[in-house]
């Protein structure tokens, strides 16, 4: 019986260890396109020109225009694309997005700097960041919601950030 009792118990372990995890598994339709509205700091996730979800981001710390060069707290404007992911981000998890381009290299190289680079979709907790825009660059939700947007997003998802 007490044999029992300890398969049991280990099961319970087991499955309540899982029920943590960060990475989730998506089995809906496919996300075709991300839309990144940046006045309203909202973001979609669509299949072709449906929304199968909505999200309240943050952005860079100097949001309005586009991002020009490193260091200057803007979130970039244009189409993207999604081409890595980090699933041992500092900010939870995060998807990399294309930024720079060959036109964003030229434009900064043209001023003699640096267009910057590493911009991502990451995670982010409340208890960590107070303000609404803090980011590098880059774009955030929170952590419970990365975790699903990084189960349905997949690599070489275009992605359109808009002013």
């Amino acid at each position: 019986m007490w044999l029992i009792r300890v398969l049991a118990i280990i099961v319970i372990a087991f499955g309540l260890s899982a029920c943590g995890s960060k990475f989730k598994t998506y089995n809906g339709p496919k996300v075709t396109s991300v839309q990144v509205h940046k006045a309203d700091r909202k973001m979609y996730l669509l299949h072709n020109d449906r929304v199968l979800k909505t999200y309240d981001i943050a952005l860079g710390f100097a949001p309005e225009g586009h991002k020009q060069f490193e260091g200057d707290g803007k979130t970039p404007e244009g189409t993207y694309f999604i081409n890595r992911r980090n699933p041992n981000s500092e900010f939870h998890l995060s998807l990399g997005i294309s930024y720079p381009n060959n036109a964003d290299r030229a434009f900064a190289a043209a001023q003699g700097k640096s267009p910057g680079g590493d911009i991502f979709i990451h995670g982010w907790s409340d208890r960590k960041v107070g303000r609404r825009d803090w980011t590098a660059g880059c774009i955030a939700v929170k952590d419970r919601e990365i975790e699903t947007v990084y189960a349905m997003i997949k690599d070489g998802t275009v992605i359109h950030i808009m002013p």
